[in-house]
């Protein structure tokens, strides 16, 4: 076919069109031709290559499980998978082989869905850059686009795309970089304080953090148990809503989860907002803010008040507390998280042994990068008996209070919370580490983090190219297991701006077809 975007590749393999192998020998294709971008730490070649093969048999009896059948994805480097690396990005994990699939990762494979391979991100998913990994930062695939050369060459007058190129945000940029450059249809992250809005944002992809408990957690290696969810990044809402309905529901394993069955929505077009009420939480006017976003998110707001929608100022007071309320729950479930690693049942165990002690001190040192053992020691400290009182306690109390605030808003009338995604556009490289990841992620999450700890859904849906010529997004957040009414307003805002889509070498010389249509189209 001409071009897999247009075609909606789904029903193009239901037509047989393309098969479920030429499709994946594409995008492993791409993968290798866009290796620069370092978007995947592994690329399981051989098994993705068989599992195209089981689905072009059942193509071919006419057969398929559904709409994911012979649609290649990839899944961030902290899921576990069975037979394929689980690494997190560390020295600790290097090499270590999980027994089993991570319950998504399970129902992905049984939906026919082809697994590509893992993806890179910042060490244990601590991070907004994907920088901080062991295997090396990320690149923004937009850094090689024709849109962000044109601009930025203009501006300066180094070709020098080395010291040029901008990063993905982070912890799951690995799976954005890899899903803005084609290499695959969809891709899982891992979302604890906006790991998949916030690289999604920087990448142009649409990233959707789900309600807590919809989605099982079970095979994600956990940083923060009480706000992890795994995340969903597309190319377009509808996608979104695909992976979604083959991901929710009850886990036995995830005692977290939902207790009743989830059923599969599909989105509706919506064609009239005049019965919908958007809150724009003013708090969300946070210092930092670049004057390029705050324009596209009034604009965006005067988009929804011109086709009939109410839309309302709100407020969340508590938002301003929620960076140090943030920092301190997290640090303390990442203390306890991280003493599994030990160096005693998986992953790396020092050889120095001259006591057990020492060698699970040494394990730790060799293991971990500074990133995690800070994060540990600032949790261990939150836990001493004589601060357990004055921080943890009371910043769970202010994560009540964050999330009561959300509460009033949606009981007042409000359905959808309209809000920036990122700060600004993606920072290069060089910018970007400038400053520690503390602080970097400390402002990076500051759209997002709220949202984690008030356990509501909220998707990043890229809006515009900014001034250089790179993705901004906007965040949508909804009420708690809403995410069809969230989705179904995501969609039609989606609609309305129509992104234009990003022009790479790589994919153009590989399936010229793809350029012919501005807005990516969805596999489903």
């Amino acid at each position: 076919p001409e071009s897999r975007v247009h075609l909606q590749v789904s029903s193009a393999l239901k037509e047989g069109q393309i098969t479920p192998t030429e499709l994946c020998q594409r995008c492993l294709a791409l993968i290798k031709s866009t290796k620069f971008l370092n978007a995947y730490i592994t690329v399981a070649e051989e098994t993705a290559l068989k599992q195209a093969e089981e689905s072009e048999k059942r193509y071919s009896k006419g057969q398929p499980l559904g709409v994911l059948d012979g649609i290649p994805i990839a899944v961030k480097d902290n899921f576990n998978t069975a037979g394929i690396e689980t690494t997190c990005a560390s020295n600790m994990l290097k090499g270590y082989i999980s027994p089993y699939n991570a319950t998504v990762v399970q129902k992905l494979l049984d939906q026919g869905a082809v697994l590509l391979g893992k993806t890179n991100l910042d060490e244990f998913a601590m991070g907004s850059g994907s920088t901080d990994g062991v295997f090396g930062p990320v690149r923004n695939p937009w850094s090689y686009s024709r849109q962000y050369k044109e601009k930025s060459l203009s501006k300066s007058h180094s070709e020098d795309e080395e010291s040029n190129w901008v990063i993905t945000g982070g912890s799951s940029g690995g799976s954005a970089a890899a899903v803005s450059s084609f290499t695959c249809f969809a891709a899982l992250g891992s979302d604890t304080g906006g790991s998949t809005r916030n690289p999604a944002a920087h990448c142009g992809v649409v990233g959707l953090k789900p309600t807590y408990g919809l989605i099982s957690r079970h095979g994600l290696i956990p940083l923060v148990n009480s706000m992890d969810v795994p995340g969903i990044l597309t190319r377009c809402v509808d996608d979104a809503a695909v992976v979604l309905g083959s991901l929710a529901g009850h886990d036995p394993k995830d005692s977290t989860t939902i207790q009743d069955n989830f059923k599969p929505f599909e989105l509706p077009d919506l064609t009239d907002v005049s019965k919908l009420s958007i809150g724009i939480p003013k708090e969300y006017h946070a210092p930092g803010l670049s004057g390029e976003i705050l324009a596209l998110w009034s604009k965006a707001a005067d988009l929804f008040k011109n086709a009939g929608a109410k839309v309302t100022d709100v407020s969340l007071p508590h938002t301003r507390y929620s960076i140090v309320c943030y920092h301190v729950l997290c640090t303390a479930e990442v203390a306890s998280n991280m003493a599994r690693f030990d160096g005693l049942e998986y992953g790396h165990r020092s050889d120095m042994n001259k006591s057990t002690e020492s060698m699970y001190a040494a394990t730790r040192r060799e293991g971990f990068n500074d990133v995690v053992r800070g994060r540990i020691l600032s949790g261990n400290y939150f836990l001493l008996k004589q601060n357990y009182e004055n921080y943890f306690i009371k910043a769970q109390k202010v994560r009540r209070l964050i999330a009561n605030d959300f509460l009033k808003v949606f009981r007042s009338g409000v359905d959808i919370l309209l809000t920036p995604t990122t700060l600004s556009d993606a920072a290069p490289y060089m910018e970007f580490i400038k400053e520690d990841n503390r602080t970097r992620s400390a402002q990076d999450d500051i759209l997002t983090q709220a949202a984690n700890m008030a356990g509501l859904p909220a998707i990043n849906v890229p809006a515009a190219l900014s001034e250089r010529g790179l993705p901004i997004g906007l965040q949508f957040i909804g009420r708690s297991f809403q995410e069809k009414q969230l989705l179904t307003v995501a969609k039609w805002f989606e609609k309305q701006v129509k992104f234009p889509m990003i022009q790479l070498e790589e994919v153009k010389r590989l399936d010229p077809g793809v350029f012919q249509h501005q807005q990516s189209a969805s596999f489903s």
